[in-house]
């Protein structure tokens, strides 16, 4: 029995995304089930699938995981022969770490340039200064990552695993409100983008007929 993905709207839903492309990416099978957010029903739909009413959410049989970081964590226990995590000891630690940080912090990022992958690229108002921050921190992270794990791999710790499908969205963020980031940065966004997983999600997101104005700025 494949693995059953519960997903919000490809056009916004950032943590989505991440569980969405790491299955993808590592070439594992799983159903997905799109719930569009922000509906009249969308609460009682995901609370029908998990108890903690919010995406994404992986059913496995009779087990069930949410959050993101757990997502992730299973996905490492159940298919322990994939590169989930870098191989060598440090990396994974610094990569573990790294994703930790995505997952628990730049509030100020994600508050000011909400993940909208229907969105033309063009610039808004200059980040805040807790927002500046934030960038500064997540190309500092990148480029770390790159110089001591990098090698000859496009990734951050050369071979894409868990630390990229964390800040896929961030490659969103930064290219859709044109924020400021060094070279390296760059082209580590472009490997990103050339994923052909990426470019599916980018494209159905922009093809849902759901837009929230919300976040449409």
């Amino acid at each position: 029995m494949p693995l059953a993905l519960l997903i919000g709207n490809k056009g916004y839903s950032s943590w989505s995304l991440r569980a969405w492309l790491l299955l993808k990416q590592l070439g594992i099978e799983f159903e997905e089930i799109l719930i569009p957010l922000y509906q009249a029903d969308s609460k009682a739909k995901l609370l029908a699938f998990s108890p903690a009413g919010k995406v994404p959410a992986l059913r496995a049989d009779d087990i069930l995981v949410w959050e993101s970081l757990a997502i992730v964590e299973f996905i490492a226990e159940r298919f322990p022969d994939l590169p989930v995590w870098p191989r060598d000891p440090a990396a994974r630690a610094l990569a573990r770490s790294l994703s930790a940080e995505m997952h628990a912090g730049f509030t100020a990022l994600r508050s000011e340039y909400p993940t909208n992958f229907r969105r033309a690229p063009g610039a808004i108002a200059a980040p805040s200064a807790a927002a500046a921050a934030d960038i500064a921190r997540i190309d500092a992270s990148w480029r770390d990552a790159r110089k001591r794990f990098g090698g000859q791999g496009p990734f951050l710790f050369g071979e894409f695993s868990a630390a990229d499908a964390m800040f896929a969205p961030v490659v969103c963020r930064f290219r859709a409100y044109r924020l400021d980031v060094s070279p390296q940065a760059q082209d580590y966004m472009r490997a990103i983008e050339a994923l052909p997983a990426y470019r599916e999600w980018t494209e159905s997101g922009r093809a849902e007929p759901w837009v929230l104005e919300k976040f449409e700025k």
